[in-house]
């Protein structure tokens, strides 16, 4: 069953639940929590052995479009046919640093995507800082992009929704509203930049999916998921959009008080994967970030991805020794690899819980 399939008759089975009174706070979630397993089994393949691809990238002045369609290719995409929706990370504009995935990025994607035989591609986002997304979209220079590719940007703030039911559970949510672009497209391809985050430690490719989330519908910036508890909020909602791939922009990355306040920091690689928890694993590696202590990661390792090492195919450059030591406040140093690093699995969990 492809994605579009599967997300389509979850919205059937969830509407009969809700008429014969079984909504998302019945007996059968609250009996997988106690089971210590919030999701449904039978909605998640078993885990496999990913593949993932490190790529050296020196600058965005590079020929990109080979390089994506190269990395895609590595990690065996299969594009022909599809309709695609490329969801970069563009939550806020500042010209002092690089708060947004690269437009060249988005835009050598949305050629690459195509050359690979898309049916269709559109770019869509839902800011979740700035309400005035056609400013976003203007001033970081991503609509000039686009028009020269000829691609279509889509405001996932605005767009038409389609309720979706949860089959993780980490939070009380029970059901996303979820964009009908996001819904109806066949691949979701998660861009995000490379950055570390205040209240989760990093932010990649599962983190991305809250941009999938409208703001019209759960607040800004997302107030909604924040409350209900970040890092589960963050598996719940990646399990619910289920990017198919990933290409995660650390070219330039953020560090420090990401994933709006942060320093750039040129770590020189894209990560592209096919699973999102084996993609962002091998990005907090780049990043000199133990996964394992990343709490999201880790209980995504549980169902959703791949987070064995052991059972993740590196098709490309080593992570180890692509590193670049990312920066972190001081309540993630313990997520720093090294003699004094190694991170607890449950440190942070839950972190995030106010306004942000």
């Amino acid at each position: 069953m492809d994605r579009r399939t599967f997300l389509r008759r979850a919205g059937i089975v969830a509407a009969g639940s809700a008429a014969v009174g079984l909504g998302a706070g019945a007996a059968i979630p609250g009996l997988l929590r106690r089971l210590d397993r919030p999701w449904d089994d039978d909605a998640f393949p078993p885990l496999g052995r990913p593949k993932v691809l490190v790529a050296r990238v020196a600058s965005y002045d590079v020929d990109l479009e080979t390089t994506v369609e190269e990395g895609l290719r590595e990690v065996g995409a299969s594009l022909a046919g599809r309709s695609v929706l490329l969801k970069p990370n563009f939550v806020e504009y500042d010209p002092e640093t690089v708060i947004n995935t690269d437009p060249r990025l988005v835009a050598a994607t949305v050629l690459a995507v195509r050359r690979l035989g898309a049916s269709s591609v559109l770019v869509a986002e839902g800011p979740g800082h700035r309400r005035d997304t056609p400013f976003v979209v203007s001033a970081s220079g991503l609509g000039e992009r686009l028009g020269e590719v000829g691609a279509r940007f889509v405001d996932l703030n605005l767009a038409p929704v389609t309720r979706v039911p949860l089959h993780a559970r980490f939070t009380e949510l029970g059901e996303l509203w979820l964009p009908a672009p996001v819904v109806d497209a066949d691949v979701v391809i998660s861009m995000p930049k490379m950055k570390t985050h205040h209240w989760a430690g990093a932010t990649l490719s599962m983190k991305n999916c809250f941009g999938c989330v409208p703001g019209r519908i759960y607040g800004w910036p997302k107030n909604v998921l924040h409350w209900a508890g970040l890092q589960e909020a963050i598996v719940d909602v990646a399990s619910a959009v289920r990017p198919e791939l990933q290409i995660v922009d650390g070219i330039v990355g953020m560090e420090g008080n990401g994933p709006i306040d942060g320093t750039p920091v040129q770590a020189g690689v894209l990560v592209f994967g096919t699973d999102p928890v084996a993609t962002d694993s091998t990005a907090a590696v780049v990043m000199g970030l133990d996964p394992a202590g990343i709490w999201h990661v880790s209980e995504a390792g549980r169902f959703l991805g791949q987070a064995d090492p052991e059972q993740i195919v590196q098709v490309g450059e080593d992570p180890e020794r692509s590193m670049t030591s990312f920066d972190v406040l001081p309540v993630f140093e313990d997520l720093k690899t090294g003699p004094d690093g190694g991170g607890d699995p449950g440190a942070h969990a839950g972190l995030g819980d106010a306004n942000a």
